[in-house]
């Protein structure tokens, strides 16, 4: 590992189910940090707060939910927001709900979110907008009643459409789910996006003329099949900055970009600052004072 992260103590005891934490914060200090809990972060009045979950940094809107998997390195800074921000951070046991429970057939919706949040979850806006009240209301709910409405939140959010994994190139969870294409191009891609992969190799591995091929790639991925393969190399080259001790060039050639240049260019587009950067950033965002 390039650095250690700060493991946080959360204040969630085994007895607890849930704890929430409803609060006005002017400032956000803490460094970026990961815990075995499970944690949904509502932000509201947050524009220009810069978001940290795995490998991804963004700056984010007014408005944002995210799902935060266990031992997912994660954290929020002010950056450029000036305003008084509403957080309300949820947090609950990764072992709160029992493999039995969650192998149930209704369960199937939750469980799948439960996986993805490894990688974190970026609820759709519109989606969070209707949900918020509730979430700013448990706080308030005792007894039972908060138990159950915390469990229907997380499985209403569950069955939510445009959910956005942060720190991993997805496809559309529905064409996922039900296109055996689909998870063969993604299961290809993720075991070989370090070696030179042509249209010409992909669509007859899935049997498709190359025309169709890219019209399936994009419907499924809302991109082309070059930006999709560099998302993915992308996504792992920043992996390999914030946790390797490899120079540049080094991982450049191990996530299948054969010209420093190219990979510059490409990483800039996507992350918004060069390899270099990013890897200073992410150090000085996670180094322990």
């Amino acid at each position: 590992m390039l650095k250690t992260y700060q493991r946080e103590i959360t204040a969630l005891s085994p007895q607890d189910s849930f704890l929430v934490m409803d609060r006005f914060r002017d400032t956000f200090d803490y460094p970026i940090h990961f815990h075995p809990e499970l944690e949904l972060n509502y932000i509201h009045n947050g524009r220009g707060m810069q978001r940290t979950v795995g490998f991804s940094i963004e700056e984010i809107d007014d408005h944002e939910l995210v799902l935060v998997g266990s031992n997912v390195y994660h954290g929020w800074k002010m950056h450029n927001c000036t305003k008084s921000v509403h957080e309300v951070t949820i947090q609950f046991h990764n072992d709160l709900f029992t493999e039995n429970l969650l192998r149930r057939s209704i369960m199937k919706p939750f469980r799948e979110m439960m996986e993805r949040s490894v990688h974190g979850i970026l609820f759709d806006k519109n989606e969070s907008r209707k949900i918020a009240s509730r979430i700013t209301r448990v706080s308030k709910i005792e007894g039972f009643d908060y138990f159950l409405e915390m469990f229907s939140i997380l499985y209403d959010l569950s069955l939510t459409k445009n959910q956005r994994l942060l720190s991993v190139s997805q496809m559309s969870r529905d064409d996922f789910d039900n296109s055996d294409k689909v998870k063969l191009f993604y299961n290809f891609i993720q075991e070989n996006y370090a070696n030179k992969i042509t249209l010409d190799q992909v669509s007859s591995l899935l049997n498709m003329s190359k025309v169709s091929f890219n019209r399936f790639i994009k419907k499924s991925t809302e991109r082309t099949f070059v930006e999709y393969l560099n998302d993915v190399r992308i996504e792992n080259a920043s992996r390999m900055l914030a946790e390797e001790t490899f120079g540049v060039s080094e991982i450049a050639y191990k996530c299948g970009f054969y010209n420093i240049a190219n990979f510059n260019r490409v990483f800039k587009k996507a992350k918004g600052c060069t390899p270099s950067q990013y890897r200073k950033e992410f150090y000085k965002l996670t180094r322990i004072q």
